[in-house]
């Protein structure tokens, strides 16, 4: 297996724990995977992700809980409509009330 398809399949495993209902950033998945400076790499492994159904790609957001990510999803709302459904309410392509909602990796799993 190749380095970076290691990666990616790491980082879908961080993003099927996220609990619905939450959001983690690129840079929080980066930081539990040991590699700070990758939130690049974790948008990549992300934006890779489509398609496939056991990861929520929908509750990863940006530093800032913007919904960055919403372009590869089939609408351009979609993203936006799954978080809604779950709970977390979205007004400008941001999540409101972000820190209310953001899951932490390093906080929330044992390393």
């Amino acid at each position: 297996m190749n380095k970076k398809s290691s990666f990616f399949e790491d980082v879908y495993e961080v993003v099927k724990l996220v609990p619905a209902g939450r959001v983690t950033t690129y840079g929080a998945i980066g930081a539990y995977l040991g590699m700070k400076s990758s939130a690049r790499m974790v948008g990549w492994a992300m934006n890779s992700a489509h398609g496939r159904d056991d990861v929520p790609a929908h509750r990863v957001v940006n530093r800032a809980g913007v919904l960055t990510g919403k372009n590869f999803f089939g609408t351009p709302t979609l993203m936006q409509e799954l978080l809604e459904k779950e709970g977390v309410k979205v007004e400008d392509d941001r999540v409101v009330d972000f820190e209310a909602f953001f899951w932490e990796p390093m906080k929330e799993l044992d390393l």
